[in-house]
């Protein structure tokens, strides 16, 4: 049974853009690349030939996993989100109660995680200790590094 997969309009459309890219630009190179690594003869030692049979194995797992994720991914209307508790798709700021530092994350699914622009993956410890969260809140986090303890500045979309 295949895991329903959340995600924003524009996640859905970079995945489906990186599948049509690895289908019609990825995948010829590479049977071209191992047709021309079996035109140089005895493929018993052809080094040539197993590393882009490797490449091929790794380029389908990949098509296979997005296939998947396309498949099974639910766009979340954006507009019926509200901003009175921390939930998927919305921007938390964050105040570290013991260094005094403040950090603005968006909480979004696994496949749309980029912690370089403030993305936050839903299934990472601090963003499932804030999910139902509200303004005002502390929320404790315990990570592979320690405790974190935040509170919950504000939230929006």
């Amino acid at each position: 049974m295949s895991q329903v997969v959340y995600m924003t309009e524009s996640g859905l459309e970079k995945l489906k853009s990186e599948l049509e890219h690895l289908r019609a630009v990825e995948r010829p190179a590479i049977s071209a690349q191992i047709a021309e690594a079996r035109d140089k003869g005895d493929l018993s030692e052809n080094a040539e030939y197993d590393a882009a049979k490797e490449a091929q194995g790794l380029l389908e797992m990949r098509i296979a996993k997005l296939e998947a994720t396309v498949a099974n991914a639910r766009v979340i209307d954006e507009s019926r989100l509200g901003t009175d508790t921390v939930q998927i798709l919305t921007k938390v700021t964050l105040k570290n109660l013991k260094t005094k530092a403040k950090v603005t994350y968006t909480l979004v699914s696994e496949n749309e995680a980029n912690l370089r622009e403030g993305k936050l993956s839903v299934g990472t410890p601090i963003a499932q200790a804030l999910l139902g969260k509200k303004k005002g809140d502390h929320v404790e986090v315990t990570v592979p590094a320690g405790k974190l303890e935040f509170e919950v500045l504000d939230i929006s979309l």
